[in-house]
Order: structure tokens, then C-alpha cells, then sequence
């Protein structure tokens, strides 16, 4: 699959087979997190990599619209340390959520974000450090219905890039 065609396709998905997913995909979901571009090459991130169903379950309640999780193959949790530091935390590891999930479309795994809105609680149960943070993790698994990854992208779903760019200043010339 080509990148803009994985681009083009990708969609959220929440609803998972309850198969689990071989090892080598697991590793090539990790990897293509560890070779997202950071800032400065800091990689300031740690993947938590968890296979466990119960624990699943128990990080699915953690967040408002998180019960995919408890589903998934695969939860992946992206802690970074505190992100008030700079700005650009936060944005690196949204770079690697976006490779990883990318990286799992193309081998036909779907995944899904999830907002941890209990992070203390989450601290509990997966037992990582206080200066680490966890706002955000990714759930992987088959798709329920593979027709999902391949099926056209909806009309109206997505704001035409007249409407949400500008060229050289706000509200500039909108196409060169």
C-alpha cells in the first residue's frame, strides 16, 4: 500500500476480531512508533505495550469514549514526560501514534485513540513512574469487518482544503 493511499483510507476503528495479532506485527507497529520524527531527536516517549485482556478492560473504563480498548488485540500507551515542559511533546507523540497506526493499516490491522481521562488511575495499574504522563493510547486489532480497510472514504467527511487552508497569510490568495 502506498503512503497517500493508506492516507486516503485510514479510518477509526473500534470494533476488533478477538484474534490476536502475530508478534513480527506487533514489533512493526512499535517500530514505525520508534522512527517517528521528535524534536531535536529527543524521543521523548515510551511505549507501553500491552496484550493482557484484563488489563485492557481495566484501561478502557479510564477514559470516556475508551471502551475500544477493551476489545483490541494490542493497547498501546504513549507516556511522555510532564508535557507542559514544551509544546513539543505532545506533538511528537502524536507524530508516533501516526506512524504506528498507519504502519498497522498497511498490514491491515485497525486501531483507534483514546483519550486516558484518569491518569492517576492509569499510573496504578500499569505501574509506571510519577514523571511520566499518560494522556493518550492507541488500540490495534483485525478489524470486525475487513471491508473497513478498504472501503471508500465517506463524501462530506472531511472539510475541503478551501476551508481550512490559507496560502502565505490568513485568509490569503487560496490557491496559488
Amino acid at each position: 500500500m502506498q503512503v497517500q493511499e493508506a492516507i486516503r483510507l485510514k479510518r477509526a476503528i473500534r470494533d476488533f476480531r478477538p484474534e490476536p495479532l502475530p508478534p513480527q506485527a506487533i514489533d512493526a507497529i512499535l517500530y514505525a512508533g520508534r522512527r517517528a520524527q521528535s524534536a531535536k531527536n529527543r524521543q521523548v516517549w515510551h511505549f507501553l505495550a500491552i496484550t493482557e485482556r484484563d488489563t485492557l478492560q481495566s484501561l478502557s473504563k479510564l477514559g470516556h469514549f475508551a471502551g475500544h480498548l477493551a476489545g483490541a488485540a494490542l493497547g498501546v500507551c504513549i507516556l511522555t514526560p510532564d508535557p507542559a515542559q514544551r509544546w513539543s511533546i505532545l506533538f511528537d507523540a502524536g507524530q508516533a501514534a501516526a506512524y504506528m497506526q498507519l504502519a498497522a493499516w498497511e498490514l491491515g490491522i485497525g486501531s483507534c485513540l483514546a483519550t486516558i481521562y484518569e491518569p492517576e488511575a492509569a499510573r496504578q495499574l500499569l505501574e509506571f513512574p510519577s514523571d511520566w504522563y499518560l494522556h493518550v493510547a492507541i488500540s490495534f486489532g483485525y478489524p470486525q469487518d475487513p471491508g473497513e480497510l478498504s472501503r471508500p472514504p465517506r463524501a462530506g467527511g472531511r472539510s475541503e482544503r478551501e476551508n481550512v487552508t490559507s496560502f502565505n497569510r490568513w485568509g490569503g490568495i487560496r490557491h496559488p
